[in-house]
């Protein structure tokens, strides 16, 4: 098995267009084209983590964080990224990274996290903004259905929990074919008129031009007419954080301690009591402070996030309560994404969890 093979799952789940304009997700460093031998799975790529990886024999390791998050100039390992590059292709390491993608995919980060702390009617808080097009396309009536399959097939048509929607509406469509031309129905020189079916579906912009490929590919006109219209809906299916339910209502300091228990913390930093119930959860792992105004605009009784700076615990005031749990103890269980991900669809890779605790932030 190819290693781009074992990345392409990894990118049906968190295609990489996913990720915030400031990241730098996808292949940092090697060849995906050679066989992969096994595979190790980490948060962060540290010198312990390639020294890990060499030792055991793996060939692709995946991370959580971007080793090369800034660019550079040269390669002469002068700091640790630099040293874990030329370590990785010293010895033909692949070095991978799904971020901000898998954090804003459904099933990454956020869904894991919810999942563990067993949220019910869980969605995604802010949906992501300008990312979703509509395709409108004319088909011959006895095409129309298989026009449509091809384009569902290939990712069109999916609106949150439901998928195959189309609109279609019926009408004529007249052409006239010229001398060159090798018409599917109608003569060259005449006029003719056919119904069609107009088909709308909506698809990821991301996807517009696979989309448009295998559209191409099945319509059975030589000079198929189709139209992409962006549009301003946002896309529940991608996104920042994610809100939830818990099964029964819990006092403030019970689910802080039920939190603490759950993601095995050493400690909690959380606003004001506000003297309310927590039944509604919003949570992003992470810096997801940003997200704050979206949570208190939801409803929600509380955001649980990664870190947060000094004055957002004043800023909540008496609107949510806020919980920082630490940057990586949010996102640890991305390791467990990656290796139920990768085992389910390559049950004979070898993958191998990092044993080394890359967490930079120490506790006294």
């Amino acid at each position: 098995m190819k290693i781009k093979e074992i990345l392409q799952t990894i990118e049906h789940l968190a295609p990489l267009p996913l990720q915030e304009s400031f990241d730098n997700c996808g292949v940092q460093v090697g060849d995906v084209s050679q066989e992969v031998k096994a595979v190790l799975l980490c948060i962060d790529v540290t010198e312990d983590v390639m020294d890990e990886a060499i030792r055991l024999g793996c060939n692709l390791v995946i991370s959580h964080h971007p080793l090369a998050f800034r660019s550079f100039k040269s390669l002469t390992g002068k700091n640790y990224v630099e040293r874990c590059m030329i370590k990785a292709c010293k010895h033909d390491i692949v070095v991978y990274a799904a971020h901000t993608n898998l954090d804003n995919a459904v099933g990454g980060v956020n869904y894991q996290l919810a999942k563990i702390l067993d949220l019910q009617q869980v969605k995604i808080l802010a949906p992501q903004k300008n990312s979703l097009v509509k395709l409108v396309t004319f088909v011959p009536m006895d095409h129309a259905d298989s026009v449509r399959t091809v384009l569902f097939n290939a990712g069109a048509g999916s609106i949150g929990n439901y998928d195959a929607c189309s609109y279609n509406i019926i009408g004529e469509g007249t052409f006239r074919a010229g001398e060159n031309a090798t018409p599917f129905i109608g003569e060259r020189g005449e006029l003719h008129r056919e119904a069609e079916m107009r088909v709308e579906v909506i698809l990821p912009a991301f996807k517009q031009k696979e989309i448009l490929n295998a559209l191409l590919a099945v319509h059975p006109y030589e000079e198929p007419a189709y139209d992409f219209y962006k549009l301003e809906n946002s896309w529940s299916q991608a996104g920042s954080g994610i809100v939830g339910t818990l099964p029964d209502p819990m006092e403030e300091e019970d689910f802080l301690y039920y939190l603490k228990d759950t993601l095995h913390l050493s400690s909690i930093q959380h606003s004001t009591y506000r003297g309310t119930m927590i039944h509604e959860v919003a949570l992003c792992g992470g810096g997801g402070a940003f997200l704050l105004p979206q949570a208190i605009g939801y409803g929600a009784d509380i955001f649980i996030t990664g870190e947060a700076k000094y004055n957002d615990f004043y800023d909540v005031e008496d609107k949510i309560l806020l919980a920082t749990v630490g940057h990586y103890e949010s996102e640890v269980c991305t390791k467990d994404i990656f290796y139920d991900l990768i085992s389910e669809k390559h049950p004979d890779v070898e993958l191998n969890l990092s044993q080394f605790d890359v967490n930079p932030v120490k506790y006294l």
